[in-house]
């Protein structure tokens, strides 16, 4: 790899279009946020050709973070395609955000890809997060490269970095994490720190020099050849350990010396089939030059080493209605399976929809079916329509540069989707199919909102609903019990920017509330209530009386009504209408406005008359009933319990323990996971987690996660409850 000359197809202006899915690779960029992947993406278009200066399109604009919003914010916030051609070879390049409130773009972006490129910075190592989703690739066998940006930081280590690289991501292996080139250093600068200027290469023995701002390539010196054979020998080792060719290695250490073409062949085989993970350096070019330090040599290796569309194990695929069904073949003229894997607004063109064809081939102007099925729980009902496909585009910056067609394994957007939604499929009308969806993490960040303005309150509905269907990981809820418009997003970022784009995109301001938990109230003993509902004012009047006796049932009981009534005091017809009233006045709250739960009443007695008696007299005295019982007796508050499942470091795990405790939680017990890991179980009342999304990133620095679900509606302590009570009459 990287020892040949390259023609640049001078891509810059024109759309870049794939009739075969073997000359596709579509990679997504991984790493935390400021390790330089934006960077580094614009210095890969730079080097082939795509831009005319680098980060630069033809409009001036950025190539990959050119949203308003990630100007304001200055870092990515969502999912960006940059399509570039090298060597008769089209490459779709994922730009992620690296910032974890975005982790669903993140995932959008491993959906999309057939290999991964996990970028780390010199200067800040590896995170755990980073770790993490190394692990989540790992466990689908997908193909990876690392590459070492910001050498040159001061104190800078390439050597080191490769080391820290091997043992956060060759756990099983270290020696499956081995560099293909050395970092080469010119003269030290007055603050002691030697930039790099070009790069070693270990299986070519050759020297690529970037010093004048082009590649150029010549023999290492002398004082390279100790460090480079060194290395050198480490890596062929490597390669022939994962060689399909089981003599190599008996003949290697025998003496024979095995030719690079060999080397280059089994290296590439083995990175296809993620079994090698080569560490690459990057650097920035030199003021004016063409080409970026490395990215020459990471852009035959994506061409090289990373596999085609064709070697992707295509996901799950079933009908509407749950068949399973064989995936289809990644074939231009196989069924079409094509899956949207990102949703935007443009203000001029509409929806716009990015779409990854896994068989087939997308045209413009047929109509396709629109399959959407398995997120009901954050906003997305189900859906099966049939929608005609608008104009095909590929994204560049700004801009959409128009195309013919897809084929399968291309990545490309489609316009005026106007009813698919983001992880929907795209099939064929006569023979719909439906993909399974991807794992998304479950948004665990409460936003209340409201309209700021009645003319606010007309675009928010309209607002929110397009706001969810472009993003998965954002779920919409109307809370019966608080009348609250809630969304729950994955942290503070990710809604400050939900936030920005329902004002900037759709034009709804709105407001943050304070977010409301649902509360319950039941009774704490046993107490009786009477209800006398007599009025006499000329004409029909109204006459109804019943007592009642309250007392309190286990949890989860609910409301039981019992009629106890003798000797007709109350009619039957009207002993219904009793219970309609106490379920009425229950569902309203008895105390503070909270439903009442867990309670059994029993009517006892009563009295009617036989012309003023009525089924509304009835309803009236039966809540009068409960709630006289209710002020003659001791009513708890009651809260909701999360049980909850903490997933961190084993460094971590008694700072998150000690860090429940103080929210008033249980914990019921820790299990020990692989890798270093911990799950921590505990019960914690809910108004004491509203922001444990942020909490916990803050206090495991980003490794830890958590998943939780109702428990259920326990007592509140009184001074709690006191203090709760108080604030609502304050905000009332």
């Amino acid at each position: 790899m990287g020892d040949k000359a390259h023609t640049h197809p001078g891509a810059a202006g024109r759309a870049m279009a794939a009739d075969h899915p073997a000359s596709l690779r579509n990679v997504v960029l991984v790493g935390h946020s400021g390790s330089g992947k934006t960077t580094l993406v614009e210095a890969l278009a730079l080097t082939a050709g795509a831009v005319n200066r680098a980060g630069r399109v033809e409009d001036g604009g950025c190539v990959s973070d050119y949203d308003e919003i990630e100007h304001r914010q200055q870092r990515s916030v969502q999912l960006s395609l940059v399509p570039v051609a090298w060597d008769g070879i089209k490459i779709n390049l994922l730009d992620t955000p690296g910032y974890a409130d975005f982790v669903g773009e993140l995932r959008a972006g491993l959906r999309a890809a057939d290999a991964a490129l996990f970028v780390v910075s010199a200067s800040d190592g590896v995170d755990g997060s980073t770790r993490m989703v190394w692990e989540e690739c790992a466990a689908v066998g997908m193909p990876r490269a690392i590459v070492v940006t910001h050498l040159e930081a001061a104190r800078a280590d390439f050597e080191e970095m490769t080391r820290v690289c091997a043992e956060a991501f060759g756990a099983d292996d270290p020696d499956a994490v081995l560099p293909l080139y050395l970092p080469l250093h010119g003269p030290e600068g007055p603050d002691g720190h030697a930039p790099v200027t070009g790069l070693v290469g270990l299986l070519t023995r050759k020297l690529f020099d970037y010093a004048s701002g082009e590649r150029k390539e010549s023999e290492p010196g002398a004082d390279e050849l100790p460090r480079m054979d060194e290395a050198r020998g480490r890596l062929i080792e490597g390669i022939i350990a994962e060689s399909e060719d089981e003599t190599l290695m008996d003949r290697y250490l025998g003496g024979e010396q095995v030719d690079v073409e060999t080397l280059i062949k089994d290296l590439e085989r083995a990175v296809a089939r993620g079994a090698f993970f080569p560490v690459l350096a990057a650097a920035p070019a030199a003021d004016g030059a063409r080409q970026g330090i490395g990215t020459v040599e990471l852009l035959d290796l994506i061409v090289r080493g990373f596999p085609t569309p064709l070697e992707h194990e295509a996901p799950e695929v079933t009908t509407p209605d749950g068949r399973s069904r064989r995936p289809a073949p990644c074939a231009p003229d196989g069924p079409l399976v094509a899956e949207v894997v990102k949703t935007a607004s443009d203000p001029y063109v509409g929806r716009v929809s990015l779409v990854r064809v896994f068989s087939g081939t997308l045209r413009p102007d047929e109509t396709v079916h629109v399959s959407g099925h398995g997120l009901a729980d954050r906003g997305h009902e189900d859906h099966d329509v049939d929608e005609r496909i608008g104009a095909l585009s590929t994204p560049f910056g700004k801009q959409q540069r128009p195309v013919t067609h897809a084929v399968a394994g291309d990545l490309v957007s489609v316009a005026k989707l106007n009813r698919a939604e983001t992880g929907d499929t795209l099939s064929a009308k006569d023979d719909p199919l439906l993909m399974a969806p991807w794992q998304m993490p479950d948004p665990l960040l409460p936003l209340a909102i409201q309209a700021h303005s009645k003319a606010d309150e007309d675009k928010l509905s309209q607002g929110l609903s397009r706001l969810v269907a472009e993003d998965p990981t954002m779920r919409l809820e109307q809370n019966q019990d608080t009348h609250q418009v809630v969304l729950w997003c994955l942290g503070e970022a990710h809604a400050d920017v939900a936030l920005e784009r329902l004002r900037s995109r759709y034009g709804v301001q709105v407001d943050v509330v304070p977010h409301r938990v649902s509360l319950r109230e039941t009774f704490a003993g046993r107490s009786a209530g009477r209800g006398r509902h007599v009025k006499q004012s000329g004409g029909h009047g109204q006459y109804a009386i019943c007592e009642i006796e309250v007392e309190p049932l286990p949890g989860g009981s609910g409301i039981e009504f019992v009629d106890k009534v003798v000797g007709g005091a109350v009619p039957r017809q009207f002993i219904p209408s009793v219970e309609k009233g106490v379920r009425a006045q229950a569902a309203k709250g008895v105390a503070a406005g909270h439903p009442l739960i867990d309670v059994r009443v029993t009517l006892l007695d009563g009295k009617a008359h036989s012309v003023d008696s009525s089924d509304a007299a009835f309803q009236t005295a039966g809540a009068l009933a409960l709630r006289e019982a209710a002020a003659d007796a001791r009513i708890h508050l009651l809260e909701p319990v999360a049980e909850v499942s903490v997933l961190v470091g084993d460094d971590y795990v008694g700072a998150v323990m000690s860090d429940l405790s103080g929210r008033r939680g249980r914990v019921l017990g820790t299990e020990q996971i692989s890798g270093g890991r911990t799950l921590v179980r505990a019960e914690v009342p809910e108004i004491e987690i509203g922001r444990y999304a942020i909490d916990l990133r803050s206090l495991s620095h980003g490794t830890a996660r958590f998943e939780r679900r109702y428990a259920r509606h326990e007592p509140m302590p009184q001074q709690i409850a006191d203090r709760l009570r108080q604030q609502e009459r304050e905000a009332s």
